[in-house]
C-alpha cells in the first residue's frame, strides 16, 4: 500500500515537515514518486518511521537512532545501554538540583522569618520621623482600613506577640469608625 507524506505523518502522529526532514537527512529513504510527482511511501517506510518514533519517544537523538537502525540488533543494544547510563546520570543531576533548590528555599524561608526590624526599632524610627503616639495610632488605623491582611503580616513581621497584634488591630478598627 502506498502512502502520501500526509497519510504517513498521520499514521505515526507526526508533522508532515518532520517526515520531510527525516527524508532530507537520510533517516528515511527517498520514496518513489507518483505520476503527479507525489511522494509515495511503502509499508517498509511506515515500519521504519514507527521505529524512529519509538526511539524518539524513548529520548534518543537522531544520530543514535540512525546508528541503531543501521546496525545489527545485537549492536543496537550497546547504544541503548549507553543512553540508559546517560539518563541515569541526568536523573542523578536533576535530583541534586532538586535538593539544592530545596535547601535554597529553606534558607530563603528562614531569612524571611528572621526579624530584621523589631517593634521597638520601628517605633524608634517612627518617633525619629516626628510621629507622636496619636499619629502612629492613625497610621495603624489607615493601614488596617486600606490593607488589613498586609497590616496583620506587617505586625507579625515585627515579631509582635499574637495577643498584642489582635489588640492593635482591634483599636485600629475602632479608631477609624
Amino acid at each position: 500500500m502506498a502512502l502520501t507524506v500526509t497519510l504517513l505523518a498521520r499514521a505515526c502522529g507526526l508533522a508532515r515537515g518532520t517526515i520531510l526532514y527525516y527524508e532530507s537527512i537520510g533517516l528515511l529513504t527517498r520514496p518513489r514518486r507518483s505520476a503527479g510527482n507525489y511522494r509515495l511511501y511503502s509499508d517498509k517506510d511506515l515500519e521504519r518511521l514507527r521505529q524512529i518514533r519509538g526511539y524518539r519517544d524513548a529520548g534518543l537523538n537522531l544520530g543514535d537512532i540512525r546508528s541503531i537502525l543501521d546496525k545489527p540488533l545485537n549492536q543496537a543494544a550497546s547504544v541503548l545501554e549507553r543512553r540508559l547510563l546517560e539518563l541515569t546520570g541526568e536523573i542523578a543531576r536533576l535530583r541534586e538540583h532538586q535538593r539544592s533548590i530545596g535547601r535554597l528555599l529553606q534558607s530563603t524561608n528562614q531569612l524571611r522569618r528572621m526579624s530584621m526590624v523589631t517593634k521597638e526599632k520601628w517605633v524608634e524610627v517612627m518617633r525619629a520621623a516626628g510621629f507622636s503616639d496619636d499619629a502612629m495610632h492613625r497610621w495603624h488605623a489607615e493601614f488596617e482600613k486600606l490593607a488589613p491582611e498586609e497590616h496583620q503580616e506587617f505586625l507579625e513581621f515585627l515579631r509582635i506577640p499574637h495577643e498584642e497584634v489582635r489588640s492593635i488591630r482591634d483599636w485600629s478598627r475602632r479608631l477609624r469608625e
